[in-house]
C-alpha cells in the first residue's frame, strides 16, 4: 500500500505531505484545486511519462516521494536486487530537472525510468476518467480478456509459430517479384559484386593506409630526427658514436678488474663491465632499428601516388557500400547471397512454400488452443461482470463477450485468430449490441468500474487509484458506486478523486484540496479532514458554495449510513 506520498514543486503545490491510510482513502476539493496535480505526482513518482511543464514557475526541479508497504515478493525485487527494508518499506523517489533530466531511485539506489515503471506497474493502478472511452476501442475488448483469463503463456508460444510464419511470407514476397524488376535487380547486384571485387579489398588495409599517410605527410621531420639519433649511435668519420664509446668504456671497465683479484671491488668492477656490454648491445639494437625506419620513410613519389590512389578508391566505395572495408566486404557478400537467391528464386520459392505450410498449420493449432482458453473464461468473465453491474446499480443489463473467427486473408494476426467485442443490452428485452453504440456516459463508467473490480482481483496489485470513474454517476447508481468501492477496499487500498458526496462518505480517510493564495502566489494545500469537516465538505459537494443546517444534518446522517455499511462489511469478512 501507499503510505506516504511526499510533493515538492509540482504546478500548485511548492511542498505537501500526504498520509494514505489503508482502505479507502477519498479526496475532494473545487474544480482547479489540484485533485488531478496529486494523480499526476503519483504517476511521475511510479515512471510514467512526464514533462518539465510540471515544475512549479520558478522552481528549478520537481521532487516526489512514496513510501510503500506490506508489499508481497515480486521477481522484479529479485531481478534488481532491491527488497523492501528491514521494516518492509520501499522508498521511491524520483526528482524532475528543467533541462528534462530525470534522477530515480528506490531505496536510495539510483535506476532508470524505464527500470521505475516496471516497479511502478505492480505495485499500483491508475484508472483515470477517461478509462470509459477505452470501451468504446474494441481492439482493447481482447486484452481485457486475455488479462482475465491469464492466457499470455499461450499467446507467447503462439506468437512464436505467428512471427516465424511472417517471416517466411515476407522473403517469398520478396523473391515474388516480376521479370522485369528481376532484371533491374540482377543488374544492380551484378554492378555492385564487379565494382567491388574489383576493388581486392584487404581487411583492415583502410585503418593501415591511413596511418602509412599520417606518417609520411611528417616523413621529412621524421627522418632528420632519424639521422641525428644514428649519428649519435654509429659516429661519423673521426667522431665515435655511443655505440663505439659502450665499447670501449666497458673494455676499459673489464681492464681494471683484472688488475683487482678479489674483493668489494672486484665484483663491482665485474658487474660494471657486464652492464657496459649490454647497453653496447642495446644501443646497437636502437641503431638498426633507427636505420630500418629511415629506410622506410625513404618513399618515391610513385609510390606515395599509389597510396593516394589507393585512399580515394576506397573513400569513394566508403560512400556506396560502407564506412570501412569491413563493411564493404559484408555489404559484398550479402549482394552474392541476394543474387543467388533471386537467381535460383523459383527452386528457392517452393522450399519457402513448403516451410510456410508447415508454419502456418502450427499457427493455426497454436492459435485455436489459445482460441478455447479464451472462450472457456469468456463465459467466466460474463458471469463476473454481470454480478458487479448487479452491485452497481444495473441489474436489467446484459453482458456478454462475443468471439468470432477473425477476417482476412490468414484468418488470423498477432493477436491470435479471434475477433472479441463487448455486447450490452440496457434495457429488457433489448437486442444485444456492441457497447460503442449504446452505452451512456453512466453506463460506461459503471461497466469499467466493473471490469476493472474484476481484473484487480486476479492480480496482485495491492493499491487502486480511480480518478473520477464516476463521472455521469449520480443518486442511487452513486450509492451502489461507493459500496462497490468499498468492498473492494476490504482487500486493496483505494484512492479515489471524486465529487460525489455518496462515495467521499463510504472513504476511510478523506482528503480536502483546497487552492489558495500567498504573497502573490497560488498555492495548493491538502489536509486531512476530521469528521466534523467532512461533513461541511459533503455538505458543499451537495449544494455548493452555501452550508445549511439541512445540509450538514443530511451529510451526518449520509456518513452514520456509510459507517453502518462498513460495519456490516467487517463482520462478514
Amino acid at each position: 500500500m501507499l503510505s506516504l506520498l511526499h510533493i515538492e514543486n509540482i504546478a500548485l503545490i511548492e511542498v505537501a505531505d500526504v498520509r494514505f491510510g489503508r482502505g479507502f482513502n477519498a479526496l475532494t476539493g473545487e474544480t482547479g484545486a489540484g485533485k488531478s496535480i496529486v494523480i499526476d505526482s503519483i504517476s511521475a513518482v511510479l515512471g510514467e511519462r512526464t514533462s518539465r511543464d510540471l515544475i512549479r514557475t520558478g522552481a528549478k526541479s520537481a521532487y516526489v516521494s512514496a513510501v510503500f508497504s506490506d508489499l508481497p515478493p515480486m521477481t522484479w525485487f529479485e531481478e534488481m536486487g532491491i527488497a523492501p527494508d528491514e521494516n518492509g518499506e520501499l522508498l521511491l523517489e524520483r526528482e524532475i530537472q528543467g533541462d528534462g533530466k530525470n534522477v530515480c531511485r528506490v531505496n536510495g539506489r539510483p535506476l532508470t525510468v524505464t527500470q521505475l515503471r516496471g516497479l511502478g506497474q505492480q505495485i499500483l493502478n491508475i484508472h483515470g476518467q477517461h478509462d470509459g472511452q477505452q470501451l468504446l476501442n474494441e481492439e482493447c475488448h481482447l486484452e481485457y480478456l486475455d488479462r482475465f483469463g491469464d492466457t499470455a503463456q499461450l499467446h507467447r508460444a503462439y506468437l512464436s509459430c505467428y512471427e516465424a510464419m511472417m517471416v517466411t511470407r515476407r522473403e517469398m514476397h520478396t523473391l515474388r517479384m516480376d521479370d522485369a524488376e528481376k532484371s533491374r535487380r540482377i543488374d544492380t547486384l551484378t554492378y555492385q559484386i564487379n565494382e567491388l571485387e574489383r576493388a581486392q579489398l584487404q581487411p583492415g588495409e583502410d585503418e593501415t593506409l591511413a596511418a602509412k599517410k599520417s606518417i609520411l605527410r611528417n616523413a621529412g621531420k621524421m627522418i632528420g630526427a632519424l639521422e641525428t639519433a644514428e649519428f649519435a649511435l654509429d659516429g661519423a668519420g673521426e667522431q665515435e658514436g655511443a655505440v663505439s664509446l659502450l665499447a670501449a668504456a666497458g673494455d676499459a671497465v673489464a681492464q681494471a678488474a683484472r688488475c683487482v683479484q678479489e674483493g668489494d671491488q672486484a665484483e663491482q668492477l665485474k658487474e660494471m663491465a657486464e652492464r657496459l656490454v649490454q647497453m653496447r648491445y642495446e644501443a646497437f639494437d636502437m641503431l638498426e632499428v633507427c636505420r630500418d625506419m629511415r629506410s622506410e620513410l625513404d618513399v618515391s613519389p610513385e609510390e606515395i601516388d599509389r597510396m593516394e590512389s589507393r585512399l580515394d578508391l576506397l573513400y569513394r566505395l566508403g560512400k556506396k557500400y560502407g564506412s570501412s572495408v569491413e563493411e564493404m566486404l559484408t555489404y559484398l557478400q550479402k549482394c552474392k547471397e541476394e543474387l543467388d537467391q533471386i537467381q535460383y528464386s523459383s527452386d528457392h520459392i517452393q522450399l519457402l512454400e513448403h516451410q510456410f505450410e508447415q508454419q502456418r498449420k502450427q499457427a493455426k493449432v497454436a492459435a485455436e488452443h489459445l482460441s478455447k482458453a479464451r472462450r472457456a473464461v469468456a463465459n467466466q468473465l460474463q458471469t463476473r461482470i454481470q454480478k458487479e453491474l448487479a452491485d452497481l446499480d444495473m441489474p436489467k443489463v446484459r453482458f456478454e463477450v462475443c468471439i468470432e473467427p477473425k477476417e482476412g486473408e490468414l484468418g488470423m494476426d498477432a493477436s491470435g485468430m479471434d475477433q472479441v467485442r463487448f455486447l450490452m443490452s440496457a434495457n429488457v428485452g433489448e437486442d444485444l449490441k456492441p457497447i460503442n453504440r449504446i452505452a451512456s456516459g453512466g453506463e460506461l463508467s459503471r461497466i469499467m468500474l466493473a471490469l476493472k473490480n474484476v481484473l484487480a482481483e486476479s492480480d496482485d496489485v495491492s493499491t487502486l487509484v480511480f480518478d473520477e470513474v464516476d463521472t455521469g454517476v449520480s443518486g442511487r447508481a452513486a450509492v451502489k458506486v461507493a459500496k462497490k468501492m468499498a468492498q473492494v477496499a476490504q482487500q486493496k487500498q483505494i484512492l479515489c478523486v471524486t465529487h460525489l458526496p455518496q462515495i467521499a462518505a463510504m472513504a476511510d480517510t478523506h482528503f480536502y484540496i483546497q487552492k489558495g493564495e500567498r504573497k502573490g502566489r497560488t498555492f495548493t494545500d491538502i489536509s486531512e479532514l476530521s469528521d466534523e469537516d467532512r461533513a461541511i465538505e459533503l455538505s458543499r459537494l451537495t449544494g455548493g458554495e452555501y452550508v445549511t443546517k439541512a445540509m450538514l444534518d443530511g451529510s451526518k446522517e449520509l456518513l452514520n449510513e456509510a459507517n453502518m455499511f462498513k460495519n456490516e462489511l467487517k463482520v462478514k469478512n
